[in-house]
């Protein structure tokens, strides 16, 4: 197995609970003092330091000098993408061991829990929120476990120029991720969407985070999607 990459340094990194609590509190794309970070794990300041040498020096957060202090940062995107899956792994892996019990809480960042990068497409709550607007307004139905969409919301897909006939199957799947106990949505309908709100400038991406940054009027324009008609 010498030709297996190797992981196993990383995933020491990720093995002791405090740094994981480090890299977690920084998953929202912020920066932070060894201060703040010994705060939020409850370290002294010498052992955050400590902890906070070996993510440097695995690669996985980077220091950033600002104003004569040093803040740390998650160091690349494919950090992010690999806390973010082992999240989505340890809500899977509990749903697996026992089915019948209450889905585990991951408290995510504030801003990582309004609106996230997942898979693709839009997540956190106001893609839930949009979820339940479309399913309410008729725009998609489910239907023995299985989400469709339906005439009106194609035409309504249509005036917002995505054309649901020419994008690729999966057209559209409930997704539930880490960060809500509600279904968003996924497939290549959620990826079109959230194309749609970064051309329109609605959301941004925030530095090396799946976090989204929503406008005002981003979050006007999407609250209004599928909203019910005024009578």
């Amino acid at each position: 197995m010498e030709e297996a990459p190797c992981i196993s340094q990383i995933a020491s990194l990720l093995a002791e609970p405090k740094r994981t609590a480090m890299l977690w509190a920084l998953m929202d794309g912020s920066a932070k003092s060894s201060e703040e970070l010994a705060t939020l794990t409850g370290l002294s300041s010498a052992s955050a330091n400590a902890h906070l040498a070996r993510l440097t020096g695995g690669g996985l957060l980077r220091v950033e000098a600002r104003r004569g202090r040093r803040l740390f940062r998650v160091a690349a995107a494919d950090v992010s993408c690999a806390i973010d899956a082992l999240a989505a792994s340890t809500m899977a892996s509990a749903a697996r061991r026992a089915p019948d019990a209450l889905a585990p809480t991951l408290v995510a960042p504030p801003l990582l829990r309004r609106a996230r990068l997942c898979k693709g497409h839009l997540g956190g709550e106001l893609a839930a929120q949009l979820y339940q607007r479309m399913l309410h307004a008729g725009w998609i139905e489910r239907h023995e476990q299985r989400t469709g969409v339906t005439l009106k919301g194609t035409q309504h897909f249509a005036g917002l120029g995505i054309f649901t006939q020419a994008l690729a199957s999966p057209l559209v799947c409930d997704c539930f991720d880490w960060s809500q106990q509600q279904p968003h949505l996924g497939g290549a309908l959620g990826a079109g969407l959230l194309q749609l709100f970064l051309q329109s400038n609605w959301i941004s991406a925030a530095n090396e985070s799946h976090a989204l940054l929503v406008s005002d009027t981003g979050l006007a324009e999407i609250t209004r999607l599928a909203a019910p008609e005024q009578p």
